[in-house]
């Protein structure tokens, strides 16, 4: 179990360990809207297209092969990478504001039995999306930006992150 040292240097309580990822464009920018959230944990990220953490000065991210329902055997690698990055990494929490390959980490992370949240995409104000509604059910928590959504997709609303 990794630790974090304290402001003095000493090592203190193990620190929670967060795996954050998202997809490319939007999916990313709304995570990196969590960022000064996160940044009080042991945190890695994860994304499909590394040079977006690069230009956010972030130097511990993975990159995520990419994936949609539509491709059926690149969703499989996705999944066994995935898999994969929980296996090395071992956090205590996966986060994820979307699209597959974020859907494919919460699966593997339920395997390892770390917890899960599934932030679904403002983007998204008339019906969840598909990876949304699957995470409902795979999903220690789920998380919609409309207040609407909420109460008919049986998720919780705390605001958007926008």
């Amino acid at each position: 179990m990794r630790r974090k040292p304290d402001e003095s240097g000493c090592m203190g309580q193990r620190a929670i360990t967060v795996l954050a990822t998202a997809s490319g464009g939007g999916h990313w920018d709304e995570l990196m809207l969590l960022r000064p959230t996160l940044d009080r944990y042991d945190v890695r990220y994860a994304t499909t297209n590394s040079q977006l953490a690069q230009k956010r000065g972030i130097t511990n991210a993975d990159h995520l092969p990419d994936c949609n329902r539509n491709q059926p055997l690149k969703s499989i690698y996705c999944a066994i990478f995935a898999l994969w990055l929980m296996l090395k990494h071992r956090p205590d929490v996966v986060i994820s504001t979307g699209a597959a390959p974020g859907f494919m980490c919460l699966l593997a992370a339920r395997l390892i039995g770390a917890r899960t949240l599934w932030i679904d995409s403002v983007a998204n104000g008339e019906e969840m999306s598909m990876c949304g509604k699957l995470s409902r059910t795979f999903a220690h928590q789920c998380w919609v930006q409309w207040e609407e959504l909420a109460a008919t997709t049986n998720s919780r609303y705390f605001g958007a992150v926008l």
